[in-house]
């Protein structure tokens, strides 16, 4: 049941901060406001849920280094994408017209607040972790990669390989980099860094959910394997490729650093789902 109660939590404050921010559409500040908002009731829930729940401190989000690593992960995720773009750039395929709109880039900075924490307390905090603790590493971090992508199916836009794309560079590296931390903050940095530049820097479709109106006036072009198509940059073989190195390395420091867990033999897990308080 703590699978159960946990992603409930989540998923219930995911909805109504959706909810908030579908009411003050075209209010940039207030979306912002909000958003910032939903995020941190978001990580509270989670505290509340995950301690109620398993009866222990919750040191997937332990208040030390909180600043740090989050904003170590949205630099680096911001880097990354404009690593991404600067490659389908200098093929011709992402052209600026100009400046797009700056009120949309603020809104947009709340928007993707909301998804990135949410959506790492979901898929790495909750599902790869206890996964994870009865199945090992690899199954969890297949299992959950394949899960991610698959959840972008009902995007607008969305497409196959797009979808494959998502598993591979953004469900396997935020995956990783959990299991190299054994924290959440540098995923939810990385995430929010890589949407936000996205959508609110370069003006790009974010995972097939349409074009946003961010800083720039911007647009992509080309072949989908350049530039993504019409599921965005993160259909770009650039993407792809530059996510899965990023997976190879966190899994490097994983091991090093012993963070690999092996799959339990049956007769653990039945003892350890004994103990497991109801």
């Amino acid at each position: 049941m703590r699978l159960v109660w946990q992603l409930l939590t989540v998923a219930l404050v995911a909805f109504l901060g959706s909810q908030a921010l579908n009411a003050v559409k075209g209010r940039p500040w207030l979306t912002l406001a909000i958003g910032l908002a939903t995020a941190v009731l978001a990580v509270v829930a989670y505290r509340w849920v995950v301690g109620r729940t398993e009866r222990r401190p919750v040191a997937e989000l332990g208040r030390a280094g909180a600043v740090g690593r989050t904003s170590l992960g949205t630099l680096l995720g911001v880097v990354m994408f404009g690593f991404v773009i600067a490659n389908i750039a200098f093929l011709g395929h992402y052209t600026v017209d100009g400046l797009g709109s700056p009120g949309g880039a603020i809104g947009l900075i709340g928007f993707m607040a909301v998804a990135a924490v949410t959506e790492e307390l979901f898929f790495r905090g909750v599902l790869l972790r206890i996964v994870e603790s009865r199945f090992g590493t690899w199954i969890a971090l297949v299992f959950t990669s394949l899960l991610f992508g698959l959840t972008h199916l009902v995007n607008p836009n969305a497409t196959l390989w797009g979808v494959i794309a998502i598993a591979i560079e953004a469900g396997g590296m935020l995956g990783a980099a959990y299991i190299a931390t054994r924290n959440l903050w540098l995923p939810i940095g990385l995430h929010f860094g890589w949407n936000t530049a996205a959508s609110s820097l370069f003006s790009t479709e974010v995972s097939g959910n349409g074009t946003p109106q961010g800083l720039l006036d911007a647009a992509t072009s080309g072949p989908v394997a350049v530039s993504g198509g019409a599921f965005g940059p993160e259909g770009s073989l650039y993407a792809v490729a530059l996510g899965a190195l990023m997976t190879a390395v966190f899994l490097w420091i994983a091991k090093r650093r012993g963070n690999l867990v092996p799959p339990r033999r049956r007769a653990d897990r039945a003892d350890a789902a004994a103990t497991l308080p109801r």
